[in-house]
């Protein structure tokens, strides 16, 4: 997506966001610290935007689509307590930024975007970095992806009005889904608990996201 300047310091761009905000906003996972800290954001983010790429918001990647505040990024990947062995469906690769913090943290992430060319760049760009335990699909992704599950975790990066019923399916007993829910204008995180008899739904905080598109987006 870009090519590095040698005028900004990465590492310790890097170290000040997970210091100042993360850890400073209660993001206590020592393996999701990790994975921020090692994973390089200014990778994922256009050419005119690098001098914000550890910046504390969103930012554009074309084609109306964001890849989102690191602050979120950290929180929803915390939020899915992800164990070394589990498999991991994202719904929205953009440009693979919440896809490379993921695989991280997990064995296997599936990552499914529907806008063919940003699923291309983003393997491409995945790929080139050495990330290997992430598979790209183009697709509708609130669809998921029932042939690779079920899986531990779910995590949506895009804004539905309902939580998709195919994805819902698709999680594993004691699975955990989290995804912002809601209008374009009016969206809140949750995080809904598959534990077998039942399911939780919790409602956390107001959020902004782009559209999910597809059968289940607004």
């Amino acid at each position: 997506m870009n090519k590095e300047p040698k005028s900004f310091d990465w590492y310790k761009l890097r170290n000040h966001m997970v210091e100042n905000q993360l850890i400073a906003r209660g993001i206590y996972d020592p393996h999701v610290i990790r994975a921020m800290r090692t994973v390089k954001r200014h990778k994922f983010v256009p050419i005119d935007m690098l001098s914000k790429a550890y910046d504390d918001e969103p930012l554009p990647i074309g084609l109306g689509q964001t890849i989102s505040q690191p602050y979120i990024v950290a929180h929803m990947s915390e939020l899915l307590r992800i164990s070394p062995n589990d498999t991991v469906l994202e719904v929205g690769t953009g440009s693979g930024y919440q896809a490379a913090v993921l695989s991280q943290l997990a064995n296997h992430v599936i990552t499914v975007e529907s806008i063919a060319s940003l699923a291309n760049e983003a393997k491409e760009r995945l790929q080139s970095m050495g990330i290997h335990n992430i598979s790209v699909l183009q697709g509708d992704g609130g669809l998921g992806t029932p042939h690779h599950g079920p899986y531990e975790a779910i995590i949506v990066s895009a804004a539905a009005p309902e939580i998709p019923e195919p994805l819902m399916l698709q999680l594993k007993i004691g699975g955990r889904l989290v995804a912002p829910i809601g209008q374009s204008n009016d969206q809140t995180l949750v995080l809904y608990k598959n534990i077998g008899y039942r399911s939780v739904l919790k409602k956390l905080y107001a959020v902004r996201f782009v559209s999910l598109t597809g059968e289940w987006g607004l």
